[in-house]
């Protein structure tokens, strides 16, 4: 093996070092005007190295720096220039030269420091129980049953969640008011974030042939605008889509994804009344029952679709007034997220920057224009990026969905973001009392974000304290990519 030449290894550092100065303008100049909110200047500056460094493929280098034992810049992501820097400046020593200055020592952690506090404003002050938030959907009798809120918050769960999707006003006016009863009892203030509905992509009316509505790999079915059932032929299976604005945007040869991801088909024909479909995939024993009110995805097609709805545009007049923070479904440029602060703006013209902001990812043009959409909310305002990671998986797979999930993880480092874990956490547990193995190792990886979300079920409370014993434990071996070597004591 061929020995390791220091000066060459300093010389493509500084190299690196230039070549991530020089990208990162380009893309900064893209954000120029976003940013309103001096706080979040810093941090922009680093996404913006971080995006210009992970542009480069450094694999030869990290393996010859490992070789010295240098570190190799696999955990830069929160103090890119910094790390960077810390390694030049070893360098610099072993090989004789004048070392610059090193990095201060809050210049190198300033970024976990801003993620704590950012998460601190997002979802309240953490609980003694576990390093990281959790937030709890609320069920609808939690609007009637002042104890169900008492209960999370001597718990110590940081923040509850209210589906806009569900419900009406006043439901949600006395679920706030329950809140805020047991934060006066309790002393633990839970942070209230709103989840705006957002565009329904969903199954609506079946129209059955002969009575059968079953499907099967290499069938063909009809899917239609709304009410539009009628002008399919009749030996023809056929469903609506509930969004006419989706089927207008498709094209042949795209896919359209039912239920989650369990059908897929794809597109043959496009028709005034709205789609022919192939089904490719489809449970082969017994075929796949069509149903109403399942969620359809269609990861191919560039969605015209607006990202705020008549309804979320109503829903925000309350919780602009309400509540802490608002949940954006269906976001997916910087643009969507310029629209919904102008109608913040419009209900609170004074201090609409005080709500929280968490961006769902659950497009795979949400995952494109991530970059640009963190930048243009959190410029503006406090904000989190949600791993919405049940439409996330059938528009982009499921074996994507593993790889992206990290991605999203390392971007909101790098961008001094929080992040919220979501979608199906210990689902089963919460349903059933039972956890499984999966599960449980889902669950750990979530000690990786500073919130994990869970939904309602009859065994939460049980859930709740044991997420918190999980997390605190798995907290202990690793803080976002950085193995914590505490002492073993199993051997």
């Amino acid at each position: 093996m061929n020995p390791i030449n220091l000066d060459e290894i300093l010389n493509e550092i500084e190299a690196l070092r230039s070549t991530i100065i020089t990208g990162s303008e380009a893309i900064a100049h893209r954000w120029a005007g976003w940013i309103e909110d001096d706080s979040f200047y810093a941090s922009a500056m680093n996404f913006s190295h971080y995006l210009a460094f992970r542009r480069q493929d450094i694999r030869p280098l990290q393996e010859r720096m490992s070789r010295c034992g240098l570190s190799s810049l696999g955990r830069a992501e929160g103090r890119v220039i910094p790390t960077l820097d810390a390694v030049a400046n070893l360098l610099r020593i072993a090989t004789g030269k004048k070392p610059h200055l090193m990095p201060l020592v809050d210049d190198f952690y300033a970024g976990a420091a801003r993620i704590a506090a950012r998460s601190e404003k997002l979802f309240g002050r953490l609980s003694p129980h576990s390093p990281v938030s959790l937030l709890v959907t609320l069920p609808s009798e939690a609007a009637d049953d002042p104890d169900f809120a008492l209960r999370l918050a001597g718990l110590g769960v940081e923040a509850v969640r209210i589906n806009c999707a569900h419900d009406d006003e006043a439901t949600w006016d006395r679920m706030i008011a329950n809140v805020e009863k047991a934060a006066q009892k309790s002393n633990w203030r839970m942070k209230v974030l709103m989840d705006l509905a957002g565009p329904k992509l969903r199954t609506g009316e079946i129209r059955e042939v002969k009575g059968y509505r079953r499907i099967w790999s290499g069938d063909e079915i009809a899917i239609t605008l709304p009410g539009a059932l009628k002008r399919v032929p009749d030996h023809i299976l056929a469903i609506e889509c509930t969004d006419p604005q989706a089927l207008r945007s498709v094209e042949t040869g795209e896919r359209v994804l039912l239920d989650d991801g369990k059908i897929v088909s794809e597109i043959v024909q496009c028709l005034p009344w709205g789609i022919m479909v192939r089904i490719v995939t489809a449970p082969e024993n017994k075929g796949y029952k069509l149903k109403s009110e399942k969620g359809m995805n269609f990861p191919d097609t560039d969605l015209q679709i607006d990202a705020l709805t008549p309804c979320d545009i109503r829903a925000l007049s309350f919780i602009a007034h309400r509540a802490d923070g608002v949940e954006y479904s269906f976001v997916q440029t910087p643009d969507d997220v310029a629209l919904l602060q102008s109608h913040l703006a419009r209900e609170r013209p004074n201090d609409w920057r005080k709500l929280g902001l968490v961006l769902k990812v659950e497009t795979e043009q949400a995952i494109r224009n991530l970059p640009d959409m963190i930048v243009r909310a959190a410029g503006r305002q406090p904000t989190a990026v949600m791993i919405a990671r049940g439409d996330l998986a059938a528009e982009i797979g499921f074996a994507r969905l593993a790889e992206m999930q990290e991605e999203i993880l390392w971007l909101c480092e790098a961008a001094q973001v929080p992040v919220i874990w979501a979608t199906q956490v210990l689902e089963g547990y919460v349903k059933t009392g039972v956890p499984s193995r999966g599960e449980m190792t889902d669950a750990a990886m979530a000690a990786r974000a500073e919130c994990v979300m869970l939904n309602k079920g009859p065994y939460l409370f049980e859930v709740i304290s044991e997420l918190d014993y999980l997390i605190a434990r798995m907290s202990e071996h690793m803080r976002k990519k950085s193995p914590q070597l505490r002492p073993l004591k199993s051997w």
